[in-house]
């Protein structure tokens, strides 16, 4: 039943495209599942995976029953992942297109990101909104380090923060510098054991699909990395 969340738009209009990006090994794949599963029940979703020379995140998520096998298409980019997602993003364009066409009552396609570096962002010509994933065991000092994805991503998550004292970093500094960096824009603390973040991070799903069925969603590009200083150096790109 869907009816909690009918649509409010016409019945052309396409699917949100949200973007999952950020560097190896944070956690980008178990979100995505995570998502499909809070979310399946009263949505339409599909989504599409990026790694270099397989589709191994694509089968794993098959493999664990999120979603109908054939709503999860896999690119491989055969070249760093971010020229797919930024530079030329022509095979993702595909993918999704091929989805919204097989299945045309999709509300949310997701498109994860083959893992990149810090620098890594989705071009706004390919995902309406984008989410960057740090890992909180990557060292509490990679949100004050900065770059776009960190400080202008839509939303920032710092994950798996439940792994916060066994590796030694203090979870609410993280989370203090990763809002100082964003300047105000959306952070979520989320561990897969922790009910309100998670129905945090859904609601915040929610929000950006209604106001993308509004027409009030205006994709923003992170871009290159901000003007910044390093002692009376400053470097702008």
């Amino acid at each position: 039943m869907r009816d909690d969340f009918a649509p409010t738009f016409a019945c052309d209009s396409r699917a949100l495209r949200l973007g999952v990006c950020g560097p190896v090994g944070t956690g980008k794949s178990s979100l995505i599942a995570l998502l499909c599963r809070e979310l399946a029940g009263s949505l339409q979703l599909a989504v599409v995976t990026n790694d270099i020379y397989t589709d191994e995140d694509a089968r794993m998520l098959r493999a664990a029953g999120v979603l109908d096998p054939d709503r999860i298409r896999a690119v491989e980019t055969g070249a760093c992942p971010h020229t797919a997602i930024r530079d030329d993003i022509t095979a993702n364009l595909i993918a999704v297109e091929e989805l919204e066409a097989d299945y045309v009552d999709l509300d949310v396609v997701l498109i994860e990101s083959g893992g990149d570096n810090l620098t890594a962002t989705f071009s706004p010509a390919l995902v309406d909104v984008q989410v960057f994933v740090l890992d909180i065991a990557g060292g509490g000092d990679v949100a004050r380090k900065g770059g776009p994805g960190i400080e202008r991503a839509d939303l920032l998550i710092v994950n798996k923060t439940d792994l916060a004292p066994h590796v030694g970093v203090d979870r609410d500094r993280m989370v203090a510098d990763a809002s100082a960096a964003r300047d105000g824009r959306p952070v979520i603390a989320l561990a897969r054991t922790d009910p309100d973040a998670i129905a945090e991070l859904t609601a915040w799903v929610r929000h950006q699909l209604q106001h993308h069925r509004e027409g009030l969603l205006v994709p923003q590009d992170p871009g290159p990395m901000a003007a910044h200083s390093h002692g009376d150096h400053v470097h702008v790109h």
